[in-house]
């Protein structure tokens, strides 16, 4: 008798050959280099349940390029494995032609030559018209919103949330999970959560004082679909506290609580669950463990490192969906769920090709709605680039390079340090650099850029700590963000080794110089998690540098020496 498991794999394995999970479909289109809603759409209905999933939206409701990363290194058991596979590996593993739609959806190379030729992606109107395709064909669909959704804009910043919540109120989504929500401070978050339509939900949120479940936050909630009881439970980012401000949300504390996880399975499967699905905002290697660890999870819907995959991972018996960020991709899941069990599935990653997928016209009127007060401060042109402008890699991106030469420029600096977060629009060579272009990189609500003295001691006790966090073998220590950015400072790192001895060869770039533990440097960074940090906002600094410079225009960053990878 076959197993369940061996079910899914082949279930799986004749999805990526008769193209059951979608990709294919869209990915052999590469010979007449052309796309239409159709081909983008087109889905086999199977099954009695299906998902919608997007994630990590980070508040762009206008269509965007986003540039996939070229580097994104495992460690341990992920060594080699998606998504830590990128590049001609990426295409060759699944199948992706050079120059084709997919490639550059999916895949860093060339990216500047075939951004203009596919144009832009993302765009919540856009989005809106795949879900209400995807509901139109199944219309009782769960959409699921992976977090990350009220964050990373100029509106969103002014607003305070308010423009993604109305935005999303109006793509109606059945339930949502939450990170850089809570910068928004737990006064504001609370208002918000309290007026939302739709489930917020955390099952690894709590009341720091009492170490109990927030009420806020309902640890899952259960939907009748297709004749099916689903229970979807939410995990919220688990290190808040630690890769942002605490002071921010005292009264909440968070951790993966994976015992927490299995007693939530096993109470929602004693009420009779027959699909348990978990919204997720662990990050996808964090994803995996817990799908080891835990048992009775049927799908894992995956957020918080972007990584965006063609077809579900299958750990045990729980298959896990990476659905990308900035609103780039929306995934589908079908699955046929039969006497209490998940028996197979069918899965679509649906890119979000701006110029292919007709907008949803209210809801553009809607988005427009929102920005209209800002239209003027959005639309003004600071600069131009000469350089393609990208964040995504595990040590450094174009767009850290200018900010770090920004913040050594206006801040009178040796060294700058630029965090290594994973939001942010790309722009192409030859475009314009506007306030919003460099709000989508630079808003938070702690954005202050400071200045400080700091010996060459600590500053490496700094890059280890982060290094620990990017490259430690447990996916369990690692938060999901990239290496901090360096400005005006070069290192080798070795991330086989354990903390404390991965970081070596620090050199001071503008005199060549070895960085000297007894030294102090001045450095200036931003996104600080202290309370009370001073300085000007890091978007003033960026654009009163690039206001300078006029056009902007960055050499290759050879600055890091990556042994190991």
């Amino acid at each position: 008798m076959i197993s369940r498991r061996d079910f899914l794999q082949v279930s799986m394995a004749a999805s990526a050959l008769v193209g059951a999970s979608g990709f294919g479909n869209w990915s052999r289109l590469a010979a007449q280099q052309s796309l239409t809603q159709d081909q983008l759409l087109e889905f086999d209905t199977f099954g009695n349940v299906s998902l919608i999933h997007v994630t990590d939206i980070h508040a762009q409701l206008k269509p965007i390029y986003f540039r996939e990363p070229s580097i994104n290194i495992g460690v341990g058991g992920n060594k080699g494995a998606v998504p830590h596979v990128t590049g001609a590996d990426f295409r060759k593993l699944y199948g992706i032609d050079d120059g084709s739609p997919s490639h550059y959806a999916l895949s860093s190379g060339d990216f500047a030559s075939l951004a203009q030729a596919y144009g832009r992606v993302g765009g919540l109107d856009r989005v809106a018209t795949v879900v209400n395709a995807i509901r139109a064909d199944r219309p009782d669909a769960l959409l699921l919103d992976g977090g990350d959704t009220w964050h990373g804009s100029y509106t969103c910043y002014q607003t305070e949330g308010q423009d993604m919540v109305n935005v999303m109120n109006a793509l109606n989504p059945d339930a949502m999970t939450f990170h850089w929500e809570f910068t928004l401070g737990s006064d504001r978050v609370n208002e918000l959560v309290e007026s939302l339509p739709y489930a917020a939900l955390g099952q690894n949120i709590f009341d720091a004082e009492w170490d109990e479940p927030a009420e806020l936050f309902k640890p899952y909630k259960f939907f009748e679909r297709g004749g099916t009881k689903i229970a979807v439970i939410g995990q919220a980012f688990p290190y808040m506290p630690i890769a942002n401000p605490r002071w921010m949300f005292p009264e909440y504390s968070f951790g993966i609580r994976d015992e927490n996880m299995q007693a939530m399975v096993d109470e929602v499967r004693g009420m009779g669950a027959e699909l348990v699905v978990c919204l997720s905002h662990n990050g996808f290697d964090v994803d995996k463990k817990m799908a080891s660890v835990v048992s009775g999870i049927d799908v894992i819907l995956s957020g918080h490192t972007h990584d965006a995959l063609p077809e579900p991972v299958l750990v045990g018996e729980t298959i896990i969906v990476a659905s990308g960020s900035n609103g780039k991709f929306v995934s589908r899941v079908d699955l046929d769920v039969r006497d209490g069990r998940m028996m197979g599935f069918r899965h679509k990653l649906i890119p979000i090709f701006s110029d292919v997928i007709t907008p949803d016209a209210d809801m553009t009127a809607l988005i427009d709605e929102q920005r209209a007060p800002y239209k003027a401060e959005l639309e003004e042109v600071i600069g131009k680039t000469d350089s393609l402008l990208y964040r995504r890699g595990n040590f450094n991106g174009s767009w850290d390079d200018l900010i770090c030469d920004a913040l050594i420029s206006e801040r009178e600096a040796d060294i700058a340090m630029s965090p290594g977060v994973r939001w942010g629009p790309s722009l192409i060579p030859g475009d314009d650099i506007t306030r919003e272009d460099i709000w989508n990189v630079t808003s938070m609500t702690y954005g202050q850029a400071y200045r400080s003295e700091m010996t060459g001691e600590f500053i490496k006790v700094i890059l280890e700590d982060v290094a620990d966090n990017i490259f430690n073998p447990d996916p369990y220590y690692q938060q999901g963000g990239d290496m901090v950015r360096i400005g005006g400072m070069g290192y080798r790192i070795d991330i086989n080794k354990p903390q404390g001895e991965r970081i070596s060869e620090m050199t001071l770039l503008k005199t060549g110089e070895a960085i000297d533990p007894t030294k102090t440097y001045v450095v200036a960074g931003w996104a600080s998690v202290n309370e009370g940090t001073e300085g000007p906002m890091i978007w003033d600094v960026v654009e009163n540098h690039i206001r300078k410079q006029g056009t902007v225009s960055l050499n290759p960053n050879n600055s890091v020496k990556v042994i190991g990878a």
